[in-house]
Formats: structure tokens, C-alpha cells, sequence
């Protein structure tokens, strides 16, 4: 060898592995973008199913009361239909929040860390143009 030292860094190759600066911010910054993709995702999922979900309450009360009977009724059969999509709409309002969540945490540690996204290392601040690439 030459003598310079090697580091092991590790499976994954980066920054925080090899010890070199760059804090715990770096290491949250490294799944910000998955989870505001995932947590996007997850919400838009979330509004179309409460979307869909409506609009199957309102057509289940718009044949309900075509009868003459008002969905708001206290009969059984007034309830069921009531208490038909309760469920999916608990749980969509509940993953809707934890995706909006996700999606905003996501986005903020990436706005936070912005100024640092793209820097590496080996950078020294050169500006590089098309003639010191093709070699002229």
C-alpha cells in the first residue's frame, strides 16, 4: 500500500457509517423523502376512499328514502344503514391523518436539511464548464 488508510464503511457506504460529520440530521434526512412519498400516497389514497364511501352513504339514504322513510330515523334498519361504511370511515379518517403526518414530518426534515442535501465530501467548490469536461 501507499499508506493511506481505508476505512470500512460499512454495507450501506455512507456518511454516518464511515464516522465522517454530518450528525443525526443526516440520518433523518436519509428517510425523509420515502416517508413524504409513502405519506402522500397513503392520504391520497385515504381522501379517495372517503370519497367513495360518501357517496355510497348518500345513494344508500337516497334509496333508503325513496320509500318515504328518512335514513335519520331511529328504527333499526335506519341505524344499519347508517352504521354500514362506519368503519372504513373511522379507519380512512385515521390513516389519512397518519399519512398527512408522514407526508408533513417527511417534507419538513427535507426542508431542513436542504442546504446540506447535496453537498458531499469531495466537492471543493470548482465550477466545472463544458470545455474542462471535453478537455479543450
Amino acid at each position: 500500500m501507499d499508506g493511506r488508510e481505508i476505512k470500512d464503511v460499512g454495507i450501506a457506504g455512507s456518511r454516518e457509517d464511515a464516522g465522517e460529520p454530518g450528525g443525526p440530521g443526516r440520518a433523518a434526512a436519509r428517510f425523509a423523502r420515502p416517508a413524504l412519498i409513502a405519506g402522500s400516497v397513503v392520504a391520497v389514497v385515504c381522501v379517495a376512499l372517503l370519497v367513495i364511501i360518501f357517496f355510497l352513504d348518500s345513494f344508500n339514504a337516497t334509496v333508503y328514502s325513496v320509500g318515504g322513510k328518512n335514513v335519520a330515523d331511529a328504527t333499526d334498519e335506519a341505524r344499519s344503514i347508517r352504521d354500514t361504511y362506519a368503519a372504513a370511515r373511522t379507519g380512512g379518517i385515521i390513516f389519512l391523518i397518519l399519512g398527512a403526518a408522514a407526508a408533513v414530518a417527511g417534507g419538513a426534515v427535507l426542508y431542513r436539511t436542504r442546504a446540506t442535501a447535496g453537498r458531499s465530501g469531495d466537492d471543493d467548490g470548482d465550477d466545472v464548464d463544458f470545455d474542462d469536461l471535453a478537455g479543450n
